[in-house]
This record gives structure tokens, sequence and C-alpha cells, in this order.
């Protein structure tokens, strides 16, 4: 399975995130970009890969200590970045940043000792994949756009293992479909 841990957003912040972005589709060169959909978006903690079906209960063992040891924290969509020169858009996070990096840390610590291959350690940093460009390009005016939104501040309460099915259909723009395989509630609360 293909598995990442992450933190998503509520209903309401995507929503208040999707228009902001409905608003960047409207700009010049946004043809250009492959938009991600609202259903997919999330705050990537730790990407695991392809990961062995042996090695999956322990995992999930792991992330729910993760879970059990983090206690809930606030955070909010605000502004945004890029990476590779424009080929990945991405809305940043703000509130308790050192909360949601140390859940990551965590999350990235359980992989490791369950025995999934991790590469390289990579210093967190907290994005939401909002379109990507096979090309590198100027992005200003995306990132002038990001840069004036903040949405909600919500209490992160869960920590979720996700499987993401790669499109297959061959049709252009399809999207990676996500699917919750686990979800922890952080501080051990029900």
């Amino acid at each position: 399975m293909r598995l990442f841990a992450a933190v998503l957003p509520p209903d309401d912040v995507c929503r208040e995130l999707g228009d902001v972005v409905d608003s960047l589709r409207a700009l010049p060169g946004a043809d250009g970009m492959r938009w991600t959909g609202r259903p997919g978006w999330h705050f990537t903690l730790a990407f695991y890969g392809e990961v062995d079906d042996g090695l999956v209960p322990e995992l999930t063992e792991r992330l729910e200590r993760a879970a059990h040891r983090t206690e809930p924290f606030s955070l909010a969509v605000r502004g945004g970045g890029q990476f590779g020169h424009g080929r990945a858009l991405w809305a940043g996070a703000e509130g308790d940043l050192a909360d949601l990096r140390l859940l990551a840390e965590r999350a990235e610590a359980a992989a490791r000792k369950a025995g999934v291959p991790m590469g390289e350690h990579r210093r967190y940093k907290a994005h939401l994949t909002v379109a990507r460009s096979r090309d590198a390009g100027d992005v200003r005016a995306f990132l002038d756009a990001l840069a004036a939104f903040t949405g909600r501040s919500w209490s992160v309460r869960e920590l979720c293992l996700v499987r993401s099915n790669l499109p297959t259909s061959g049709i252009p723009g399809e999207q990676p479909r996500y699917e919750v395989v686990g979800r922890w509630p952080l501080g051990g609360a029900g």
C-alpha cells in the first residue's frame, strides 16, 4: 500500500481555501497547472511510499502511540509558497507549528521503528499542495494571492494514516484518490 501520515483540515477550512484557489485558477498561466482536488487536501506529516503489508500492523500501532503522546493543537491555513521553481504551489500553515512538527517527527519515527524504509530525514515544512506543474515557471501572482489568505483556526485532534491510490485510467488531469485507513485521537482523547 502507498501510505502517508497526515493532518486533514475540516470541511469548512477546505471550503475557505477553495474560494481562494478558485480565484487562483482564473489567473493567467493557471491553465498550465494541475490543480489538486479539495477531497485530497491534507498536511502530510510523513510520506511512507509503498509499505509492505506485513509492516502495516506495527506501523499503525506505533502511530497510535505517537498520537496518544501528542496533545491537540491549533492550526490554520495561511499564506503559501512553492517548491521547484513553481513546480508545486502550496498553502502554508500558522498556529502551533512546533506541535505540528513534533507530530511529523513522531510519525516518521514510528515508521522507522516499524521497519519502513524512510530514506534521509528532511526538516519538516508544513504545506498543503494546491497545484503542480511539469515545468518551472513564474508563480508570483499565485503567491501574492495566497499571501493575503488566512483561514480560520481549528483544533487538530487526530492523526490519520492515508492510502494513496494513484490514477490508472490514463485520463489527463485525473487525481489520486485518498482513503483514510487509520485515525487516532491526539492525547488519547476519544
